[in-house]
């Protein structure tokens, strides 16, 4: 039977274990193929699920593993390989290859929030903030070079080239309007977490995204809509970047 999964840790907020099982329902695949969860704390257990499940056809790959993975993979896919991240492995012929369509989904939906929300009629030339350092984070930095948009990264220690929170004054926020949080913080179960920014400083004028879905509304969010931002989820980026995986998993 034509297997796929998703492989992470933990994953108990996935989504795509429900997305595809319903897409499979759909297309009336439901008896002939299936979705697994793998979840896994490091990829020591890689090669051992890829040798268990000799049908498995493609991999979804999240939190933690999308930068590690990549070492492991038989090929990489240039625009991966440029992210330095993946997010999607096809399985071919006892191969892999990995891909990366994070960033795909990120750039298609924020355009779409920011076109909905009638926010940044014109992104060229502005300046973002990208709210930690992972995976995630380096697809929505390329998407948002490719939209003439320059990120600067902030982690929790200054670094050449990246931002810590402690820097993050009036100054910066007055030049940097749109905030991508990339980090698990307010994820589901910590609801009540998110990142430390000085949202008392944030304005009409900016927006706010948050990668995370699973609350559809995250603390980030919450307090970036009191101060007056504008604010979106990532369930259309989810959405976008799981067709994107179907569509590679079934190319012919």
């Amino acid at each position: 039977m034509p297997t796929f999964g998703l492989l992470g840790y933990p994953l108990s907020h996935s989504f795509s274990r429900g997305y595809f099982t319903a897409k499979f329902a759909d297309l009336g695949l439901s008896d002939t193929h299936r979705y697994l969860n793998f979840e896994i704390p490091t990829l020591e257990d890689f090669q051992k699920i890829l040798d268990e499940y000799p049908d498995l056809r493609g991999l979804n790959v999240t939190i933690p593993h999308k930068q590690g993975v990549v070492a492991l993979l038989d090929a990489i896919d240039p625009a991966a390989e440029r992210i330095g991240a993946v997010n999607t492995i096809l399985i071919e012929d006892g191969k892999t290859r990995g891909f990366n369509t994070d960033y795909l989904g990120f750039r298609d939906d924020l355009l779409a929030q920011l076109r909905s929300q009638q926010r940044f009629t014109n992104l060229r030339g502005q300046s973002a903030l990208i709210l930690g350092s992972g995976g995630a984070a380096l697809a929505v930095r390329e998407a948002l070079l490719d939209l003439s948009v320059k990120p600067v990264t902030v982690s929790r220690s200054a670094r050449a080239g990246q931002l810590s929170y402690a820097d993050l004054d009036r100054d910066t926020l007055t030049t940097h309007r749109l905030i991508v949080n990339t980090t698990p913080l307010g994820m589901y179960p910590q609801v009540e977490t998110a990142p430390e920014i000085p949202y008392e400083l944030l304005t009409p004028a900016h927006f706010c995204y948050d990668l995370i879905y699973n609350p559809a509304e995250t603390r980030f969010m919450r307090l970036a809509r009191g101060a007056g931002a504008g604010a979106a989820n990532g369930m259309g980026m989810l959405h976008s970047q799981a067709e994107a995986a179907w569509n590679i998993w079934t190319a012919e």
